[in-house]
């Protein structure tokens, strides 16, 4: 396991300063927060112009695929090059290309001349750069901060993600209800805040990082990052079950809606469950930081899936919209939990130079199964309903559980030396 050490910071210095007067601190998470925002808002935005331009959900999925298959396609190799090259620079490049990418769609769509394919090429650009983007993000703050202050860091910028995801889907829908090109308008307003903000900010956003002695060969560096993350035994095994537990969440997304339509209500209905879970998941990330450090990983993997093998499993036997909301609050507030304490244990646990071949192979990973969550969600529903669906959804969480409570693997957590008391 490698000591945590802030890179160019003075680490006495930092531990004495609260995070709220990390100076440079603050600068990453707003900015990152704007640019997040702006993601969001434009993420909404893209099919439904497509859907006004055109009519065609086809030419909709067409931009959608187009958004998603980064996720697949980058992630892997721009682990490695953001490993290579200086992390503020990429996230200074990444800003510059989305305010150029997201930018053409404004002005051509006040100018009347949007085509399918321009929007398809903006989506997977501006995707693409988001995924280079968050990686060296997620890098740059354990450099930034002091060890001690990890953890709160990280949590508010779980906190972060949750607010941009419940601004940015009803500020895009109401943008593109005012104006079609005012949503990428704002993008473009948010990324340049964004790169306003790392030009102030003073700490390095890396250690300093030796030549590569396999020459900079790209696929033997991100081979580098697998080999690592293999022969940790409680990541590896963790992020099985992720996989696992995102494969059921895509599931339940389908299922929540199907039952919501089942029972005869208004699909604004719908609006409101997700609007209250997503309050969840903020208070979770919020609180995620304390229960971190309080609880070891483990623990929170088992307790988590019986919490939420208890929630799932209860919304099974309610269609009232009040009662569905509280339960999905309550699965968000788990989730986000377990987000802070999976990202601390990961860039706590991982050196310095491989932080961004790890983040993107254990993303790869954990994001893998979601087409596959999907699908599958889609036969179930078609076969056995709404309430049987979710029924035997809490009963694979509860395999889950299970699992989680008898891995050999997982009983070799590391305890981080720099583990705040």
């Amino acid at each position: 396991m490698t000591v945590l050490e802030g890179a160019g910071a003075d680490a006495a210095g930092l531990a004495d300063r609260p995070l709220r007067r990390n100076r440079d601190f603050l600068l990453l998470w707003s900015g990152a927060a704007m640019s997040f925002l702006a993601t969001r808002v434009t993420a909404v935005a893209y099919p439904l112009i497509v859907l006004w331009h055109t009519g065609s959900p086809l030419a909709m999925s067409v931009v959608s695929t187009a958004a998603l298959l980064p996720l697949l396609l980058v992630q892997l190799p721009a682990g490695a090059l953001v490993d290579r090259w200086d992390r503020r620079r990429v996230m200074l490049v990444c800003e510059a290309g989305r305010i150029a990418a997201v930018g053409s769609v404004a002005v051509a769509l006040a100018a009347g001349r949007t085509t399918v394919a321009h929007l398809a090429a903006v989506a997977f650009t501006e995707a693409s750069l988001t995924v280079f983007y968050r990686l060296a993000e997620r890098g740059a703050v354990r450099n930034v901060v002091h060890p001690s202050h990890l953890s709160a860091a990280l949590a508010q910028n779980e906190a972060r993600g949750r607010a941009a995801g419940l601004l940015g889907q009803p500020g895009g829908v109401l943008l593109q209800a005012a104006a079609r090109w005012l949503p990428f308008g704002f993008g473009v307003l948010g990324y340049l805040l964004s790169a306003l903000s790392l030009l102030l900010i003073r700490t390095r956003f890396q250690e300093e990082r030796a030549e590569r002695a396999h020459g900079g060969h790209l696929g033997r560096e991100v081979a580098e990052g697998m080999r690592w993350l293999r022969g940790q035994r409680f990541l590896r095994t963790a992020l099985g079950y992720v996989a696992g537990t995102n494969l059921l969440f895509q599931m339940l997304a389908l299922a929540l809606i199907l039952r919501i339509k089942e029972a005869g209500l208004p699909s604004a209905t719908l609006a409101v469950v997700v609007g209250i879970g997503g309050v969840g998941g903020l208070c979770g990330a919020l609180a995620g930081g304390r229960i971190q450090r309080r609880v070891r990983q483990r623990t929170l993997l088992i307790a988590g899936a019986v919490a939420w093998t208890v929630l799932i499993g209860a919304m099974g036997f309610t269609d009232g919209p009040v009662q569905l909301g509280a339960l999905y609050a309550g699965t968000g507030f788990v989730g986000a939990v377990f987000n802070v304490a999976a990202a601390v244990y990961q860039v706590r646990t991982t050196p310095d130079a491989l932080q961004g071949r790890v983040a993107a192979t254990a993303g790869l990973v954990g994001s893998g199964t979601n087409a596959l969550g999907s699908f599958t969600g889609g036969l179930l529903l078609a076969a056995w309903g709404a309430q049987q669906t979710v029924h035997a959804i809490a009963a694979a969480m509860a395999v889950l559980a299970v699992c989680a409570t008898v891995a050999p693997d997982l009983k070799k957590e590391e305890t981080p030396d720099d583990h705040p008391a």
